[in-house]
């Protein structure tokens, strides 16, 4: 590779200096103001191929998991109409023996032996995170090291620091911005990847910070790279000045800087302990990075500027479609109104009156937004309940948005009150008379429910605490789907853990609902495990479907018991703390010999 010129190489070191704070520099286009003006040179030629070959990389995985849903969906389609009027599914519940070895030792499997979703908890307030799974550590270790390999590939060291230096510092800032196009799809709401890959948002949010390390590396690469090649013929103190003696440099380093705090801020010791200050920080280097790149590479002409515009394309359609959103289903016909009720354990029920039908779907969760109590920020939430109510009204409706408009679509969630907003929210309904308060509510919405569990013979649900909201929308929705003739499933098995039997509270109008349903008796059972009882008198089963014990459950007992009379394919998911989580997890890796089981964890990690 032919080394540049000198005067491009010092044209390209400033560009590579103030890109970096984006990733992707002056250098970018190989040569700087010389390589505009006399066409792109050999290293620039390869930057951009080496940034197309990262995108393809993402790209050609993309289509590969888009082929795995898609037959995996037809797979769950065929079982699904194949059952409907089969109570045996013998042949769907058997095993394949190097199926199973792959759910257990792949797709299923930690890093090591069990732990994965339970946080490493430092103080009530603060955690350093959580492992990711073996595919998802073998994905994050392989575009890491491919981005390592990439930014060194093919330059020669031995030259002089100036030609070499240079080569180096367009590299890591061009692969840097390219990078920026997945970091900023990764981290939309309404990434439309979510639902093609049906990867979960819990897992996109590990990639996004992941890919947000490897563009701020990149960047602080790309700087550095700059300085030392000044700093060989000038002096160190020279190399920091010419920083800040030009508007070029200046916004390089001002996004440059933006990406560093964004890597220190976003660790999960800040995110979780300040989660509030976090998030505005979050979104304000955000903005700073990319206004810094796009005044760094826009009035020189870098073709790096072409990975920026997708990346401005992606963060304003996320946000236009999150406003339309909130507009639709809150704005008009009485909508965006919730009441609050404090409930035993601290913890609140909420029900929002929306402006317009919701189609709601088991698993989904919604941001709320609740400006007397947390001006600025949403926080994600499971929706435990969804239903429609008519308006009283004397007039004879004559059109169908008549009929709508006497319709009133109302979404419940159930929020534990810990610290922040939620902490605030419940002792604010808890001073108010009889522990109930109407507030002004905004809901972002509907996001999520992928995993629908008709297609499963055998359906059994694992919940913690508060995770009840995810596990009772799919009750309801299974056993309704039962009584309809609509679903495979014969068993439903609700397995909930709470502290107090006090808990039952937060859900005990949609139980007794659902008690109360057509054919409930034959397929539904659900067993309450209370961990921390007063007395052995609180403890007592109300009837031989519905029972309640002492204690916390043993997983791998209840799993096997009910693998011995499986029906059909069994379906387990698990809402809850990390600890409950990585049990149901370990469990149904051990039993994925015993016959055909799936394994659905419901997370969400922020």
């Amino acid at each position: 590779m032919s080394a540049q010129p000198q005067g491009n190489a010092t044209a390209g070191a400033q560009g590579g200096h103030a890109g970096s704070a984006a990733g992707g520099g002056g250098g970018g286009g190989g040569g700087g103001g010389g390589a505009a003006a006399e066409g792109p040179d050999e290293a620039a030629i390869i930057n951009d191929m080496l940034s197309g070959y990262l995108l393809l990389v993402l790209g050609c995985i993309s289509a590969a998991l888009i082929i795995w849903r898609l037959s995996t969906g037809l797979s769950k389609y065929v079982r699904h109409v194949s059952c409907l009027n089969n109570d045996t599914q013998k042949y769907f519940a058997r095993a394949g023996a190097k199926w199973s070895w792959f759910k257990k030792n792949i797709q299923y499997s930690p890093i090591l032996s069990k732990r994965h979703n339970r946080e490493f908890q430092l103080s009530s307030a603060i955690n350093v995170g959580t492992l990711p799974t073996r595919l998802q550590l073998v994905f994050l270790l392989g575009y890491f090291s491919t981005n390592v390999a990439f930014c060194v590939m093919g330059i020669d060291f031995s030259q002089p620091v100036g030609a070499s230096a240079t080569v180096f510092i367009n590299r890591t800032g061009t692969l840097a911005v390219a990078n920026m196009i997945p970091l900023f799809l990764m981290a939309g709401r309404n990434n439309p990847l979510i639902n093609w890959l049906g990867i979960s948002f819990d897992t996109f949010n590990l990639l996004h910070r992941w890919l947000g390390r490897i563009v701020a590396l990149e960047a602080l690469a790309h700087t550095l790279g700059y300085l030392y090649r000044s700093a060989a013929s000038k002096g160190w103190a020279v190399a920091f000045q010419g920083i800040f003696k030009s508007d070029f440099l200046i916004y390089g380093f001002v996004a440059t800087a933006a990406f560093i705090l964004i890597a220190i801020q976003a660790t999960s010791i800040f995110r979780h302990a300040f989660y509030e200050i976090f998030k505005i920080l979050h979104i304000a280097l955000a903005i700073a990075s990319v206004v810094g790149l796009y005044y760094h590479l826009g009035p020189k002409g870098f073709p790096q500027i072409k990975y920026l515009y997708p990346v401005m394309v992606l963060w304003a359609f996320d946000r236009a479609a999150r406003f339309l959103r909130v507009a639709y289903y809150n704005f008009g016909s009485g909508g965006g109104k919730a009441l609050v009720e404090a409930l035993p354990g601290g913890a609140t029920r909420v029900t929002v009156t929306m402006a317009r039908p919701w189609f709601f779907k088991p698993g989904q969760h919604a941001y709320l937004y609740l400006p007397s109590v947390s001006l600025w920020q949403s926080h994600p939430f499971s929706v435990a309940w969804s239903e429609e109510a008519e308006s009283l009204s004397e007039k004879l409706p004559m059109a169908r948005s008549d009929v709508l408009a006497m319709k009133k679509t109302t979404v419940s969630f159930i929020i534990r009150g810990r610290t922040g907003m939620t902490g605030n929210l419940y002792e604010k309904a808890a001073s108010c008379v009889d522990g109930r308060m109407v507030t002004r509510c905004l809901v972002e919405g509907p996001y999520g429910g992928m995993h629908q569990m008709h297609s499963y013979g055998t359906v059994m649900l694992f919940a913690g605490g508060v995770g009840i909201t995810q596990a009772v929308p799919h009750v309801r929705d299974l056993v309704i789907a039962y009584s309809n003739g609509m679903a495979a499933t014969r068993k439903i098995i609700l397995v909930w853990t709470i502290q107090s039997p006090e808990h039952l509270e937060w859900i005990r109008p949609w139980m007794t609902e659902v008690l109360g349903m057509e054919k409930r008796r034959e397929v539904l059972r659900i067993m309450l495990f209370v961990s921390r009882p007063r007395s052995t008198k609180e403890i007592h089963s109300p009837s031989s479907t519905v029972q309640m014990f002492p204690g916390r459950p043993n997983i791998d007992t209840l799993l096997a018991r009910e693998m011995e009379d499986q029906v059909g394919h069994m379906g387990v998911s698990v809402c809850g703390p990390g600890a409950l989580s990585d049990e149901v997890r370990r469990a149904v890796r051990n039993k994925q010999y015993n016959g055909a089981i799936d394994f659905v964890e419901e997370a969400f990690s922020w």
